[in-house]
């Protein structure tokens, strides 16, 4: 006979439900403007990939390289520490099936979904505001730079907090997501046994339908995210996108200038239309509001996505216009 979970609470409010919005803004025009994700606007030119990249199984020789181009893009010590995914959500989500249940503190508010994840494993979660707040939790989870605040920490800070938990016999989460384009020193050169680190594909190359995330960790741990990966975890097309786009310096460092004008200009468009700035990176500008919930209905109307979030009204998260037309849309709305 079956046996089913119990019913888990709501699922958590993500950007990009484009979907959603139709049905409630029925009379919003077409096409939308989605500014609810953190996903490089301006995405990486796809290579052209050898048509039997799609018609059968990806070699051991296509995952090495990929993990080779990963290592040399993020410092890792060597491939050996590398283990690619389908995204980085499978490995949040099974991170915390490799662990016997114990206690975790998740550093927020932040990405839902971390806590989330250990909780559905069994394991006792609490989310803590401040790093003198971790008490005897064995993991800790930290997003740095942070989503949606943008918050960081020095990596002298991270790397003491990771060799407390080693030294408990624990480990230290540190997702990296949004670090790419960023002026922040990653902790991938100093991974040990106390140390998992996630690092997103799709955000910082704009090509978040590829499915491509990374694990950055020492051999032991990586061999076994691997296996319960299981193989073929990563598609053809996306081993050898990742690989090509990984290895683009040139265009990693343009990429990093470009959207750092850009999240300028839109700090200045938010800051004409009476926002206050708390923070983000810059894929992405998270505001306080005189009247969030006001503005989120008129950029709906406008055909215009951001984020809100339920438990701060006032507050809003913007992603970037891709294009003049769009900057244009979300600056008359603003105005």
């Amino acid at each position: 006979m079956w046996r089913f979970p119990a019913r888990e609470p709501a699922p958590i409010a993500h950007g990009g439900d484009l979907g959603g919005l139709r049905k409630a803004f029925p009379d919003a025009p077409e096409p939308w403007l989605d500014l609810s994700t953190g996903i490089n606007p301006v995405p990486y030119p796809v290579p052209p990939v050898e048509a039997s990249a799609w018609t059968r199984l990806p070699e051991a020789a296509e995952v090495e390289g990929l993990r080779a181009a990963a290592a040399s893009a993020y410092g890792a010590p060597d491939a050996a520490h590398v283990v690619p995914a389908p995204g980085t959500q499978i490995l949040i989500e099974t991170l915390p099936r490799l662990l016997a249940p114990t206690r975790v503190a998740v550093l927020g508010p932040t990405y839902a979904e971390h806590a989330a994840a250990w909780a559905r494993a069994g394991h006792a979660v609490r989310t803590i505001t401040d790093l003198a707040a971790l008490g005897d939790a064995r993991v800790a989870v930290i997003v740095d730079p942070n989503n949606p605040d943008g918050r960081t920490f020095p990596l002298a800070e991270r790397r003491a907090l990771a060799e407390t938990l080693e030294a408990r016999g624990g480990l230290l989460v540190a997702d990296e997501a949004f670090a790419d384009l960023e002026p922040v020193e990653s902790l991938c050169p100093h991974v040990g046994p106390g140390l998992v680190v996630l690092r997103s594909f799709g955000k910082t190359y704009g090509l978040a339908g590829l499915r491509l995330g990374f694990a950055v960790v020492e051999p032991g741990i990586a061999a076994r995210i691997a296996e319960a990966l299981g193989p073929w975890a990563v598609s053809g097309p996306a081993l050898a996108t990742g690989r090509t786009a990984l290895s683009d310096t040139g265009w990693r460092a343009e990429a990093a200038r470009a959207r750092a004008a850009d999240a300028a200009r839109l700090d200045r468009l938010i800051v004409r239309g009476g926002g206050q700035i708390v923070g983000g990176t810059c894929l992405f500008r998270t505001a306080d509001l005189p009247d969030g919930p006001g503005l989120y209905r008129r950029l709906a109307e406008a055909g215009i996505a951001v984020r809100r979030f339920a438990e701060r009204p006032e507050r809003l998260r913007f992603g970037l216009p891709p294009d003049k037309t769009g900057w244009c849309r979300l600056s008359r709305v603003l105005k």
